[in-house]
């Protein structure tokens, strides 16, 4: 079974917004594992727009599933996860000024940073997983690195797929299937949502975890956050 990360992100942005501490992102982790989620992701930025660096280190002793940092290893941040050692630390090549992720590594291009960044963590028993668009070469220089996992930027199956176009599960597949050839796991994220999880998890094999935030929190407005962490998990059993 696929594996259900809940990407916190939206819930800091929306506390932050009111400059308080409602809702409380620690107290929404410990709730969404409650419900089942078996993973808490979350992304802090330079400017902290959402989550902070602060609320790393509270969230460190309550995540008893898998925590997972995401972001570009900028010194700051480096040094917060090896303070932190979370289960999974995600790479993702983020402009400062990125509204949201855009774009996968180019892992041939950032070789060398990349290795040496990924080695830094290993060392320190950190699972170290690259963000990377659904191409073949980038994958082949993800197993360069030394990286432990892949996960697959979903932005343009999401877009494709919502016209209907369900061929653009084939690239990630082909992906999947390299990376597992290779050595590595495979994460996705970005886009993915109740409409669209069931047959992206279905088409992709070998598939270990999904990292879902902004459709989660927005489905919720509707659906109930136990409701939908539970909907993700039916919609990831197959």
């Amino acid at each position: 079974m696929t594996k259900l990360s809940v990407n916190i992100n939206k819930i800091a942005t929306l506390r932050n917004s009111r400059g308080g501490d409602v809702p409380n992102v620690v107290q929404f982790a410990i709730d969404a594992q409650g419900f089942g989620a078996q993973g808490i992701t979350v992304h802090p930025r330079p400017d902290e727009r959402h989550i902070r660096y602060q609320d790393v280190y509270d969230l460190k002793p309550v995540v008893h599933t898998e925590f997972n940092i995401e972001g570009n290893p900028i010194n700051k941040f480096v040094d917060m996860v090896l303070e932190v050692k979370p289960t999974q630390v995600t790479l993702v090549p983020d402009d400062v000024n990125a509204l949201t992720s855009n774009a996968g590594w180019d892992t041939l291009k950032h070789k060398d940073f990349l290795t040496e960044v990924i080695k830094e963590f290993k060392n320190n028993g950190i699972r170290t997983s690259i963000f990377v668009d659904p191409i073949l070469k980038q994958i082949e220089g993800a197993k360069a690195t030394g990286t432990d996992r892949i996960e697959l930027y979903t932005e343009a199956f999401a877009k494709q797929y919502a016209l209907g176009d369900y061929n653009s599960v084939k690239p990630y597949a082909d992906c999947a299937v390299l990376a597992t050839r290779l050595g590595m796991g495979v994460n996705a994220g970005h886009d993915l949502s109740l409409s669209n999880i069931a047959f992206f998890s279905e088409k992709v094999p070998g598939l270990l975890e999904v990292s879902i935030g902004h459709a989660l929190v927005s489905e919720s407005l509707y659906l109930g956050v136990e409701n939908v962490i539970q909907m993700y998990l039916r919609k990831l059993k197959h």
